[in-house]
């Protein structure tokens, strides 16, 4: 049988929902490694930030900020997959693949998923009821993309090859907005706040990004020479 892949809408009482729903400028998608949750939330309304980050920090555990200083802010905290009222703890249970990112969207959620037999998804349609959440299959198609190019972009493929100095470096100069247009920083006002010489931060940010691309053009050459029927991306409007 032929795999097939669904975007489900969802809505219930869940944290992320809930700030998506109170500030309608703002989307916010998430990615889990099972420890922890990558956050990023993007508002077109710089207005509303501080009102976001406050409401954020009552109900999130967070780790680790980043920001571009203008309409991207990106929160690391505990993974929260393993609770009942999560909808990807009934992805998994219904055998299904998920594919990141989860994108929460004035109160709704929104999952991609991969199915190998339309009893699974049945399965996972039947338990959200049962919780009484409220959904909605956006679309049912015929899954025409590759499985390995949606599933194993992973953090090790990509970082695993970056320094802790290195790595600090590019949250650093993303934090400062070095990489906005235009530079809200250049490379000597950064590592002056990090206390550091001009050509030392330099080095550490030119041998990170030379890494990341490294690692990411294998993927790109890939996705390129794709026809573009195989280019399956999901888009809500």
């Amino acid at each position: 049988m032929p795999l097939f892949e669904a975007l489900l809408k969802v809505t219930h009482d869940c944290p992320y929902a809930n700030i998506s729903q109170k500030f309608p400028s703002l989307k916010m998608f998430a990615w889990c490694n099972n420890e922890r949750d990558i956050i990023e939330l993007v508002t077109e309304n710089e207005a509303d930030w501080k009102l976001i980050m406050e409401q954020a920090e009552k109900v999130f555990d967070i780790v680790e900020e980043t920001s571009d200083q203008s309409k991207v802010h990106i929160l690391v905290k505990p993974c929260t997959c393993g609770k009942d009222n999560s909808i990807s703890t009934h992805i998994e249970a219904s055998n299904l693949l998920e594919i990141p990112p989860v994108m929460y969207d004035q109160g709704w959620e929104y999952h991609r998923v991969i199915a190998f037999r339309h009893k699974d998804l049945e399965s996972l349609l039947q338990s959200l009821e049962e919780k009484k959440f409220t959904f909605e299959i956006m679309h049912k198609i015929p899954f025409e993309g590759f499985i390995a190019g949606s599933l194993t972009l992973t953090a090790d493929a990509l970082f695993a090859n970056l320094t802790e100095k290195q790595m600090e470096a590019l949250l650093t100069a993303y934090g400062c907005g070095y990489y906005s247009l235009p530079r809200k920083a250049d490379v000597q006002t950064i590592a002056s706040k990090k206390r550091m010489s001009r050509t030392t931060f330099q080095e550490h940010l030119k041998k990170g990004e030379n890494k990341l691309v490294e690692s990411l053009i294998p993927y790109i050459q890939l996705f390129k020479h794709a026809s573009p029927e195989k280019r399956v991306r999901s888009t809500i409007e």
